[in-house]
């Protein structure tokens, strides 16, 4: 049913560009590496988790105690609940204590966890007797809502540190940064981040083109693992957070050079302040730390950002996968009666940050014709493709079978950069080679559509402008993004099929 990729390209090997690493970063890349985890994320489910707490607490209380005395339900006692739990969580936020820093102590979120508990408590009572209602509140079920309350989130807080620290030891709460800059500037940055208590910034190693000896072999204990050149692809080994540039400001040509390199890759990238002369307004720099620095790219799409559109894609994906199963199943009967040979069809292609991922479609050239790495692109009226594989290219009816990437396996996304074949060609140069900063559009997950394709940049490329305008779009697209955005694109899909499909073959 599968026709896999590599059986398809028997005798005719694929051959990808990898840079060669030094012995240094290939020791740093063979690491085994977890998946991030986002602080803010985590600050913000442990927020959204004390108000539901107090509140099922005192909602628990109230039905279980002063209800069945009573005789009747006050949605005045539901309103006061609430307004309590969202009042500790308002305070627990003023005290300082929603840092992923602060979860892994106990001491010091404990004594400023219970110090705002009692806090709101007493906030409670003093407008309660300034309103006259302190007689008609069961004293029961307040005292009960404040020492059971308190110790639920204690037990939460215990929970959650224990988490907190098993993730820090697996490495999801570090930043995994690399040092631009092999001198005394370097050695100096990197002593001062490793002299921050409680810091999540962790040095893989640093990045220095100069060979003379201005360029140290090893900055405060971390070694040097190449030239900037060799970054884009130790990123694309192995999961990298931050890149900092140690050099001063007056490094400015060099600088520039080295982002036109290193922008393209999905990492936040920053220039370190802490030797520069020439100082700022404070809000004009961030800090790691106590370190002052200078932002100057920030990874597209992340934290929240990347919760909704992770719940965007498996939700609303999930859906359009149930609605269309039934033309799926038509597709694959029609793709099986037309010609022998399996029904999927698995293609290399590149996914983010340039990771190798199967994309799934349905096959549209004859199986003995199958061209996995695209090496030849598919023009009009070319004699590989089925009859019904016209069909199925020109109405996009062949991509259907990605919903699979985008619910089950994850490496799609309903609406990013559309995944090229490792191999795709213009004339005879990839594509990287054919349009500048053409990996930039890897920064995201790629998609099933996109915003070149709804604007009429799909099919077949054949022209530099072809290749240059997707990457524009790409390019807009990945900076302007927001749920919004997908569903516009996603929305008006169907219509760019009908009406901009003259490229597809």
């Amino acid at each position: 049913m599968l026709d896999d990729a590599a059986s398809a390209t028997a005798g005719h090997p694929q051959v990808e560009r990898r840079r060669r690493l030094s012995p240094a970063a290939l020791a740093v890349t063979n690491q085994k590496v977890r998946g991030a985890y986002s602080p803010v994320v985590i600050a913000g489910a442990v927020r959204v988790a004390d108000f539901v707490l107090l509140s099922l607490v005192g909602v628990g209380l109230y039905l279980g105690y002063v209800k069945p005395l009573s005789g009747y339900f006050s949605w005045g006692y539901i309103a006061a609940i609430l307004g309590m739990a969202l009042a500790a969580v308002i305070c627990f936020q003023a005290a300082d204590i929603y840092q992923v820093q602060i979860f892994r102590g106990q001491l010091r979120q404990m004594t400023r966890m219970i110090s705002s508990w009692t806090f709101v408590f007493l906030l409670f009572i003093g407008v309660s007797f300034l309103v006259k209602l302190g007689g008609e509140v069961s004293r029961v079920w307040l005292s009960s809502f404040f020492f059971v309350g308190l110790a639920l989130l204690i037990a939460e807080r215990l929970l959650l540190r224990a988490m907190v620290r098993s993730w820090a030891h697996d490495g999801r709460l570090d930043r995994r940064t690399v040092i631009v800059g092999a001198d005394q500037n370097g050695e100096k940055l990197i002593e001062a981040l490793k002299a921050e208590d409680d810091t999540d910034i962790h040095v893989l190693g640093v990045f220095d083109d100069r060979n003379d000896g201005r360029a140290m072999d090893t900055c405060a204990g971390s070694p040097k693992l190449g030239k900037v050149d060799d970054v884009v692809e130790f990123a694309r080994r192995t999961r990298v957070d931050l890149v900092l540039f140690a050099l001063p400001i007056s490094a400015e040509t060099r600088i520039l050079e080295m982002l036109k390199k290193l922008w393209v890759l999905p990492v936040d990238i920053r220039l370190s302040a802490h030797t520069n002369k020439l100082r700022f307004r404070p809000r004009s720099y961030s800090y790691l730390g106590k370190v002052p620095t200078l932002d100057v790219f920030e990874a597209p799409i992340t934290d929240w950002d990347l919760v909704m559109k992770w719940l965007f894609d498996r939700i609303v994906g999930g859906l359009i996968l149930l609605a269309a199963l039934p033309v799926m199943g038509l597709v694959a009967l029609a793709v099986k009666l037309d010609s022998p040979g399996p029904v999927l069809f698995r293609q290399k292609r590149f996914g983010f940050n340039n990771e190798r991922i199967d994309v799934y479609k349905f096959r549209s050239l004859h199986h003995h014709q199958a061209d996995p790495t695209a090496s030849k692109v598919v023009t009009k009226n070319d004699p590989r493709v089925t009859r019904v594989g016209r069909f199925i290219r020109k109405t996009s009816l062949d991509e259907l079978p990605q919903l699979f990437n985008v619910v089950l396996k994850g490496n799609l996304s309903l609406v990013g950069p559309r995944p090229h074949a490792v191999q795709s060609k213009l004339q005879n140069r990839l594509f990287d080679e054919a349009v500048d900063g053409y990996f930039a559009r890897h920064r995201v997950k790629p998609g099933i559509t996109g915003w070149a394709q709804v604007n009429g940049w799909r099919g077949e490329v054949d022209t530099d402008e072809k290749i240059q305008k997707r990457v524009e779009y790409d390019l807009y697209y990945i900076e302007n993004w927001s749920v919004l955005f997908d569903l516009y694109i996603l929305l008006k899909t169907p219509f760019s099929l009908l009406t901009k499909n003259e490229n597809a073959y």
